[in-house]
């Protein structure tokens, strides 16, 4: 499936959730508009939250994870039915790797240099992480000098009330972590904030 087969640009990032509640909030988020999820693998047994969640909804989000910082990362992404490996840096290894088992890459940025490095070697998109130091109008210059086709992801200082503005400047779409997901949480919480999100983003881009 491409990219574009996944709705919205819009990556859910659930830090922190387990393997027990993973299908439950990844539902919530789909049934409202969220159909990009990622597991960082800083968050307990990510790998069978990938399992458990690529099983139940494979076919109909784009499941895989993030903070992928190894190439044993990489694999064991794949094994787990992942197609998607979200990284906080730019590394051609990663981006090489992840490419060759089939998925899809997007890797972190900040600065010019690591972003058409980022793209050299391959990746799907850029995530600009995080965000909030680059800024509006750093997204505004680097989006003069990018090919027009970059897919530009902000990711860190983004939240339902400043998606215009980043929208504006030239964001593709957005990684949402804390705004959408913290553990504690309850579905309809996730349910809830999901909704928000979608609204604020279908409304900066109509």
């Amino acid at each position: 499936m491409s990219d574009t087969d996944f709705g919205r640009p819009l990556i859910a990032i659930i830090r922190g959730v387990t393997p027990d509640e993973a299908c439950d909030v990844t539902a919530a988020l789909i049934e409202n508009g969220i159909t990009r999820i990622e597991v960082p693998l800083n968050s307990p047994d990510p790998f069978e939250s990938i399992r458990r969640m690529a099983d139940a909804f494979g076919d109909t989000a784009l499941i895989g994870a993030g903070t992928v910082l190894t190439l044993s990362d990489v694999a064991q992404v794949r094994a787990a039915g992942g197609k998607l490996v979200v990284s906080p840096d730019c590394n051609p290894e990663i981006i090489t790797a992840t490419k060759a088992h089939g998925m899809q890459s997007w890797p972190g940025v900040l600065t010019p240099t690591e972003m058409f490095a980022a793209l050299h070697a391959g990746a799907d998109g850029l995530k600009i992480f995080p965000a909030f130091k680059l800024g509006i109008d750093g997204l505004k210059a680097v989006r003069a000098v990018l090919p027009k086709t970059t897919q530009v992801y902000a990711v860190g200082g983004v939240d339902a009330g400043n998606m215009s503005e980043w929208i504006a400047a030239g964001a593709d779409g957005f990684g949402m972590g804390s705004s959408l997901y913290k553990p504690g949480m309850t579905v309809s919480d996730v349910a809830a904030r999901a909704r928000e999100t979608v609204a604020a983003y279908d409304e900066a881009t109509t």
